[in-house]
Parts: C-alpha cells; sequence; structure tokens
C-alpha cells in the first residue's frame, strides 16, 4: 500500500472503503501470534487567512515523520504480539525506552485493542534484528506514530481469532460472545480465559486476515491518564539498565582518556606498574585511551589517576570558542533579499548558539563479551541495527555473529542514537580477550562525548503595510553526525523526498523539519554546514530549538515595527487553525498582557512540527535582586517565573505521559536559553560533569507550570517527545528581550559571563571525586 492509497482510505466518504478495516497476519505456532500488514499516510493542511501567502514548505509535503513511517511500514508484519496459556499478552517493540513512557502507552494500545488489563501485558525491548530494516529506529518523536496502526492491528486481530475458538468451544456465534478482562463470555455463565484458548486459536500456518479497528468513540483505555507500569521498578531500583545486567565475568572497566577533544592515546608509560595496583585485571590501549579493568569501579579510577600516558592532540588542539565561531562565520552563505517591493523595509538579525552536552543522567555504559567468532553486547541503543553491522564490522565478523541486547536507557536527548560505548566496550573486550562492564566517567561525556553544535542563525526580513512580504533564515552550522541510521533512510527514499537531489543528509533532515508556520510571503530557509571535528549529535528537536528560537525573536521585532502586539501579529500570519488554537490557549490561560513590574516580562512563541503545534507562554524576572540572588555553586541569573504551555499532539495515548514529557522538554528549553552550554578553550571544552554543566536547576525552576493538552479530532497521534522544547526556548528568548528591552542574539545568554566555576584538571581524565558531600545536605 502506497502512502496515496492510505490518503485515499482516510479521506473516503461514507460509500468508500473503511481506514478501520486492515489487514493482518495469524503466525503460524503453538500459540496464538499475530501481526500487522499496512503502512501510514500523512494529515492534510488547514486552510490560510488572507494574507501574502507562502508556499507550501517541504514539511507540508512530506515531513521527517512522515518519511520515517514509510520506511518502517514494510517491515510492520515483522511485529509480532502473542497470546500465552498464561492469558497474558507478549509484545517485545522495536524502539528503545529511554524514560519516555513507550513501554506504558505501548501496553495501553494493545490493551485497547485486545479488552486485556495493562498489567498483564508484558512489552519488552526487541534485540537487534536486521530484517526490520529501518523499523528499529527511534528518534524525530516518530515511536508512536509509526507503531500506533500496526500494533492496534496485531492486538485487534489476537482478539478476533479467540472470539472465533470460543465460538467455536461454546458452541455459539462470535456475535453472541462479549469480551472484558481477557475472558470471553456467551452470556450464558459460560466464561473462557485467553490463556484456555491460546493453543486453539493458533493457526496452523501463517494467513492473512482482516479486522476491523475500534474507534477512538470507543475507546476505555486510550486517551485516560495513566501512571508509569515501571514506576515502582524505577524507585525500587528493581528497573534494570546496562549496567545491571547480570553477566558473568564482566568486570568493571573505563577507560583513561585524552585532555584534547578527539586527541589520541600514544602510549602508557606506566604500564606495569598499574597492572600491579589493587584489583586491576587487565590494561589495553585502544583508539579513544588506555582501557582498565578492575573487580571495582573504584579500583578503574584509582589506575586511571596513577597512568602516565603520551596523548596526540589531535586536529582540535589549540582551537577555541573564538576560532570555531570564526570558522562558522566564513562558510556562511550571503543573504539575498527576494525580489519584493522597493519600498518595503528590510529588518536584518544574527544570532549565535553554543555548543551543548548531550549526555544524559545515566553515565554512557556497554557490557561486551567478545569470543573467537563472535559477540554480544548489552546496551541502550536507539538505533541497535547499525550498531550491530559497525560493530561487527569493526571486529571482523558476520552480522550474524554479534549478537545486541537493548536495554532500558536512563535517558538520551537524542544520545543513545549513537553506540560510542558499545563499540568502545566491544574493542577492549576483544583487546583484553575478557568481557567487560564499561562505563564513562561523569566528566567523559561532556569532553569527548557528544555535543549539540555549534551555530549561526541569520535572518532577513521585509515588510510593507503592515504585511511580511519576505523572511530568510540561513543556519550555518558546526557538522552534525547522522551516521545513526537516518541517513540510510534518506538514501534509500530519495526519490520521495520534496527537496533538491544533491542535499545532504543534514540539509534534507533540516528540510523535512523547519516548517515556519505563518504565511510571511516569499519564505526561504536553508542549512550549511563545516567542521567535521567534533563528536556531534542531534539533540530533542534536532535544529528546531535554535531555529525557532532566531525565527520568534525575528517575529517580535517585525510585530514591534509594524505596530501590533506580538499575540494579535502570530494570529494575524499563522497558516493552520492548530497553531492559531494553542497561541489562543497560551494567551488566554496565561493573562497574555497583564500588568508587570518594570524588569518583568512575557514572551510567547509557537512552533509545529512532529504532526502536532504547539505554543508557549513565560513570564520572565530580570530585576537585579532575582538576576543577583545567590545559591551556593549555582548559575542563578534571570528566572522564569511561570510557564503556560499547550500542545496539540493529536490523539492522544496517555495524557499523564505526554504532560510529562511537555514537562520535561520544558526544562530543557529554559535551559538552552538561559544557562546550559560547554566553553572550549585551547582543544578542551572546560565543563565537566552535571556539577558545571547548568541545565535547570531546582532555584531556576519556574514556580507555576501548566501544561494545556488540546482536544483534537485526528485519529492519529502526533510526535510528543520533543515537542516542548523548542517553543519554551524562544518563548523565553522573546521574554528577556521584551523585559531587558534588546534582543538577546547570543545563546545561552550567559555563555560570555565570566565562569561559574574552576574548570577541573584534564590530566587525569577521571577528577578526584568530592569529599565534602555531606557539607552539602544542610
Amino acid at each position: 500500500m502506497t502512502q496515496d492509497d492510505f490518503a485515499d482510505r482516510h479521506d473516503a466518504g461514507p460509500t468508500g472503503p473503511s481506514r478501520r478495516a486492515l489487514i493482518g497476519y495469524v503466525i503460524a505456532g503453538a500459540t496464538l501470534t499475530t501481526a500487522a500488514d499496512l503502512s501510514l499516510g500523512a494529515a492534510s493542511a488547514d486552510a490560510a487567512e488572507d494574507v501574502v501567502p507562502t508556499p507550501p514548505q517541504p514539511p507540508e509535503v512530506l515531513d521527517l515523520n512522515e518519511l520515517l513511517t514509510l520506511a518502517a511500514a514494510p517491515t510492520a508484519n515483522l511485529i509480532t504480539i502473542t497470546i500465552g496459556t498464561d492469558g497474558r499478552a507478549s509484545f517485545a517493540l522495536p524502539r528503545a525506552e529511554v524514560g519516555q513512557g513507550i513501554i506504558t502507552s505501548t501496553s495501553m494500545i494493545i490493551a485497547e485493542e485486545l479488552e486485556l488489563p495493562v498489567d498483564r501485558i508484558d512489552v519488552t525491548l526487541a534485540p537487534a534484528r536486521p530484517e526490520l530494516l529501518f523499523n528499529q529506529l527511534t528518534g524525530a518523536s516518530n515511536t508512536t506514530i509509526a507503531t500506533y496502526t500496526p500494533i492496534r492491528v496485531a492486538a485487534a486481530l489476537a482478539r478476533q481469532r479467540l472470539l472465533e475458538a470460543a465460538a467455536t468451544v461454546l458452541g455459539t456465534s462470535v456475535d453472541a460472545l462479549t469480551v472484558r478482562a481477557g475472558r470471553i463470555s456467551d452470556g450464558l455463565g459460560n466464561t473462557l480465559g485467553f490463556g484456555e484458548l491460546a493453543e486453539k486459536a493458533a493457526a496452523g500456518t501463517t494467513t492473512r486476515s482482516s479486522v476491523t479497528l475500534k474507534k477512538s468513540t470507543e475507546h476505555t483505555v486510550i486517551g485516560t491518564p495513566r501512571g508509569r507500569t515501571d514506576a515502582r521498578a524505577a524507585v525500587t531500583g528493581a528497573k534494570v539498565f546496562a549496567m545491571d545486567v547480570a553477566k558473568a565475568d564482566a568486570l568493571p572497566t573505563m577507560v583513561a582518556r585524552p585532555p584534547t577533544h578527539n586527541g589520541a592515546p600514544v602510549r602508557l608509560n606506566n604500564r606495569a606498574e598499574i597492572e600491579a595496583m589493587p584489583g586491576v585485571t587487565d590494561v589495553a590501549q585502544v583508539a579513544t585511551g588506555v582501557a582498565v579493568r578492575a573487580r571495582t569501579f573504584g579500583q578503574c579510577i584509582d589506575a586511571i589517576r596513577e597512568m602516565d600516558v603520551e596523548w596526540e592532540g589531535g586536529k582540535l588542539a589549540g582551537e577555541s570558542d573564538a576560532s570555531i565561531l570564526a570558522r562558522v562565520r566564513r562558510a556562511e552563505v550571503p543573504l539575498a533579499t527576494p525580489e519584493v517591493s522597493l519600498l518595503s523595509t528590510k529588518v536584518d538579525a544574527s544570532f549565535t548558539f553554543r555548543f551543548r552536552s548531550n549526555s544524559s543522567l545515566e553515565p554512557n555504559c556497554a557490557i561486551a563479551d567478545v569470543r573467537s567468532g563472535s559477540a554480544e553486547i548489552w546496551g541502550s541503543f536507539k538505533s541497535p541495527v547499525v550498531a550491530q553491522e559497525e560493530i561487527a564490522r569493526e571486529l571482523g565478523l558476520p552480522v550474524s555473529q554479534v549478537t545486541i541486547h537493548v536495554t532500558e536507557g536512563g535517558g538520551s536527548f537524542g544520545r543513545k542514537l549513537f553506540h560510542d560505548a558499545a563499540l568502545e566496550a566491544a574493542r577492549v573486550s576483544k583487546a583484553m580477550g575478557k568481557p567487560v562492564r564499561l562505563m564513562w566517567h561523569r566528566v567523559d561525556e561532556p569532553r569527548q562525548g557528544r555535543l549539540h553544535p555549534l551555530a549561526t542563525s541569520r535572518i532577513r526580513a521585509s515588510h510593507l503595510g503592515g504585511e511580511v512580504l519576505s523572511f530568510e533564515q540561513r543556519h550555518t552550522s558546526v557538522e552534525t553526525d547522522f551516521g545513526h541510521g537516518l541517513g540510510d533512510v534518506i538514501t534509500t527514499h530519495a526519490a520521495q523526498l520534496p527537496v533538491a537531489g544533491n542535499a545532504s543528509f543534514a540539509q534534507t533532515i533540516f528540510a523535512l523539519t523547519q516548517e515556519r508556520p505563518y504565511n510571511f510571503g516569499a519564505l526561504v530557509q536553508g542549512l550549511g554546514e563545516t567542521d567535521d571535528r567534533f563528536n556531534t549529535g542531534s539533540m530533542r528537536q534536532i535544529y528546531s530549538p535554535d531555529v525557532c528560537t532566531a525565527a520568534e525573536l525575528m517575529v517580535d521585532e517585525l510585530a514591534r515595527q509594524t505596530g501590533r502586539d506580538p499575540v494579535e501579529f502570530r494570529r494575524r500570519f499563522i497558516k493552520d487553525a492548530r497553531t492559531r488554537a494553542v497561541l489562543d490557549k497560551v494567551a488566554e490561560v496565561g493573562g497574555w498582557g497583564r500588568s508587570l513590574p518594570q524588569g518583568v516580562a512575557q514572551g510567547v512563541a509557537v512552533h509545529k512540527e512532529y504532526k502536532g503545534s504547539t505554543a508557549c507562554l513565560v513570564e520572565i524576572d530580570t530585576r537585579p535582586g532575582t538576576v543577583g540572588r545567590r545559591v551556593r555553586d549555582a548559575v542563578t541569573g534571570p528566572r522564569v517565573t511561570k510557564v503556560v504551555f499547550a500542545v496539540d499532539a493529536g490523539l492522544v495515548i496517555n495524557p499523564t505521559g505526554l504532560e510529562a514529557q511537555m514537562l520535561g522538554g520544558v526544562m530543557d528549553g529554559i535551559a538552552l536559553t538561559l544557562t546550559s552550554s560547554c566553553h572550549f578553550e585551547d582543544g578542551h571544552f572546560l565543563e565537566a560533569s552535571w556539577d558545571n554543566y547548568f541545565y535547570t536547576r531546582q532555584w531556576n525552576v519556574p514556580p507555576k507550570v501548566v501544561i494545556e493538552i488540546m482536544p483534537s479530532d485526528s485519529g492519529e497521534p502526533g510526535g510528543a517527545g520533543e515537542a516542548a522544547v523548542a517553543a519554551t526556548a524562544a518563548a523565553v528568548a522573546c521574554a528577556y528581550g521584551r523585559a531587558t528591552g534588546s534582543m538577546p542574539t547570543e545563546f545561552p545568554i550567559n555563555h560570555g559571563n565570566p565562569l561559574a566555576f574552576e574548570p577541573k584538571p584534564f590530566v587525569p581524565s577521571v577528577v578526584q571525586s568530592p569529599t565534602d558531600g555531606l557539607d552539602h545536605t544542610s
């Protein structure tokens, strides 16, 4: 089925085919196993207001989410739901759970169609399965969008087969039966459990069968707030992450790393001394540093701190923020003024966004057991098939001899699209000939890990008589690494992409994600990249937080120059009703325009991406008493005191989970605008660990945060995992500009301030652990 076929089915009238009549498979086996067979389509656009129109942008034709969904569709029938003789349903989700709650939402989707309680559904994470191709990539808030209908079809087909089996056993028709909580009744007092019917409903051969899905008006599970199914395990320590996997003889292992970003080891001068240290079992030099394996992680740290290593500085030795920014600026292409009225007023602005760390709360880690002819790896992987292929290539093994076990992850921020720790663990295990339990030190991540790249964003707009005639935005960035599977998706589907055929992977992803939701006449957006010497990756919403922040600041400036209120200005030019509705909601709930003291101001921003619309209103306090407040070992500065965030994410599976995702994204957005960045000096990143990487802390959290989930008549879910970041970052920037009377152009705004910390030493790479913990408990 093509995308157009599905769109035709989706839009068919009363006499056309039902979009709920879909096809699935009953898989041959001893117990009931079912799968889906379908592909998904795109939503239609809303009509725009009568202003100078902007032609459709690439995301309005095909966005990144639709591309990923199309890529996953051909193997949708390879993900299966099984009903066991114990009456429980099991499903191996081919995506990564990294705290976003997809195990819970997936359980709810199965429970809805299967009529089985959520607590009787076991959702695990699938190991790397090469046959799934692009159906095992977790990113761009695509999991629920891509898996929603295939999972429903498989669950509904299982329910249908159980009903047919029950009708045969009870000697009645399917229409006479009802299903409730995993039991089927004939209304005459006879009931059968799913477990009793699992074998009878199983198929001797694999067969295709049609199935009708529930209408949204029939939902009793989907759309109902629910706590996380893994909440108890998380708070009691029972949840299993990579470092919790029981693997015999996989001893703690750490790596001494170079002092400069992407430096390399030359030699370890005191190897014998290190090997003789307490607990140390093995030492090996690998491409990224010198690895040590010991009985405890503490002994690994002790060994690293005693190492005498000669290092090669790498290509970035001697470089700094200033030199990297100068290189980016040299790569900027000139802004061009479109052919609009010569009487129009032109407005230019330029913005800088600094490096930011992609580290999550869980340290980068993996377990590896590399033997002669085979390898087994455990870790949190968002692209396990790519990891399997690269590790196999590194080890000189067939892909079939490398097993990748996907564990749950403690956060990602895009970090776990890459498998750096797993590849490194495999190298170390091969060098030592023993299984290793590799963990990065907290200092390693901001200094040698993945970073969101430094970038500039320049905008030129023109207006005349209150109308915006043109809007050009050029984003120029240190190169973003997309070597985690997205590039392969783009290559495979190149013919379907609404972008130029010579666009790079990064430029294609930029084009498929960056949609300005306004009718701004001639609208042009473009990406240029330079400098591939850094370890980079995409944080939440990839380019959007930076691009949206710059664009929304320009929207505020256009409103000011044309004498309009920022909310009313946006309302006039917004293209679609959904985005206008979220803006109206935050303005209403947030009390837009209310009287505030001097130095306190409101800011508002909207963003459209991942099949959804978001808007954010914030209030920020920039008064000296707030900016100068003192908190021990803290960066304070301006404080966001109130956030109202509205999201239209289409059909919502779990409102509780969606609200939690939005809350996390709000905190990300505040950090990106106000406090969090990495400083680069003499080839080093100065930040080391979370104590001097200033993510939003409790003293910077707004006292009031309101999340508004908009009602939607959509029958399909939109993306939610990353949706809150861009609009929040932009709204904070707009509020700061209104509070200070000057448009901010450097982000985070505190990056150029004197360092609020003393940089930790670079040699040895593992710093001395603090010993004053009790002093911080008062």
